[in-house]
């Protein structure tokens, strides 16, 4: 599928970012029936259907120049929000190869990629840019390579260092997290930064992942959803921007709600790197308005009863306490169980 590119859109300020009907066709809504429950919910990735998320292992899509200038803004104001551990640079490289040799192989009228031994040549159409480097050596790139090449893919990414049994996360580009920070959660394990996350543990969800992912082969991805919701299309939802965007929450009315209030949907994906052997955690963020999303009725309906039955604990760990009860409300016109109640 041929991808067309939207003019530079903001995730901030005006907000000017709004979905295409292509892109709310193509969206991954998240809920495959009526409630919500924490569960591994792993498939194998790169295996979808041609025109959708999940047909190549990183999606590109109409809003491509708008999240990486997005991304662009955020690392000139907070460089920390890359960082990768001395014992990492082997996995940047790693991690550097698998998404140029996709991106160029899947989207190869926006990427090309030439390879002469150690000389490549990198060209990024869509950004206007052209680098020849020598695999290996960071001096022959304008950033570290991480860096270089997560500035140039929709979506945040972690590596994972695997040790003692378990995963560190020891490197990352991450500049549209949903309300959690890469610099306090690096040199963490697995279970350590996923300790907030409510009833998972006694539901012994982290212990199947974490045994899972351990044992994830090269060549062999996994994909899974995860969701929450989002006030204004804003992608920098991060620990350190709390002060910025926290009061949103308090400024959603049955007059705006449709609007404002967004399904934020995170496509993760997990590869093995096969020179580090390390795990690449891609994040790819989504975002659909309400009143965007009840273009789909049936998702409208169903959005409603896992809203409505959601239990309290994740509701609260979401966020979304202050403004459920609304958005349930304006959801509810769309549920012929409701409107017969």
């Amino acid at each position: 599928m041929s991808v067309t590119l939207k003019p530079l859109e903001s995730y901030r300020d005006d907000f000017t970012f709004r979905n295409s009907p292509e892109a709310i066709a193509r969206f991954p809504f998240p809920f495959p029936e009526d409630k919500y429950m924490y569960s591994v919910n792993i498939e194998p990735a790169g295996s979808g259907a041609p025109g959708s998320v999940f047909e190549h292992c990183f999606d590109i899509d109409e809003h491509y120049r708008s999240e990486t200038a997005e991304r662009a803004r955020v690392l000139k104001k907070d460089p920390q929000r890359c960082i990768v551990m001395p014992h990492m640079h082997e996995a940047s490289w790693d991690a550097l190869e698998m998404l140029m040799t996709h991106l160029a192989a899947d989207y190869p009228e926006l990427f090309r990629l030439s390879c002469d031994g150690d000389q490549w040549t990198w060209e990024n159409h869509a950004l206007d840019l052209r680098q020849r480097f020598t695999f290996g050596d960071a001096d022959t790139l304008p950033y570290e390579p991480l860096e270089y090449i997560g500035r140039q893919v929709q979506g945040d990414f972690a590596l994972l260092d695997q040790r003692d049994g378990d995963l560190f996360m020891d490197a990352g580009i991450v500049t549209g997290p949903a309300d959690w920070s890469l610099a306090f959660d690096a040199g963490m394990s697995f279970k350590q930064w996923h300790a907030p996350v409510p009833m998972a543990p006694e539901l012994g969800v982290f212990d199947r992942a974490l045994k899972y992912l351990l044992n994830i082969a090269v060549e062999r991805p996994v994909r899974r959803l995860n969701w929450t919701m989002t006030i204004n299309p804003r992608l920098d939802t991060s620990s350190e921007t709390f002060h910025e965007w926290g009061h949103e929450r308090g400024q959603v009315t049955a007059d705006n709600v449709a609007g404002l209030v967004h399904l934020r949907v995170e496509l993760q994906h997990m590869a093995r790197l096969p020179r580090s052997n390390a795990l690449l955690f891609g994040i790819r963020t989504y975002l659909i308005s309400l009143e965007e999303l009840a273009s789909n009725p049936a998702w409208a309906r169903r959005l409603h009863r896992v809203l409505r039955d959601l239990p309290e604990a994740i509701a609260d760990y979401k966020g979304l306490t202050r403004y459920r009860p609304l958005v349930v409300e304006w959801l509810s016109q769309f549920d012929p169980e409701s409107a017969a109640a």
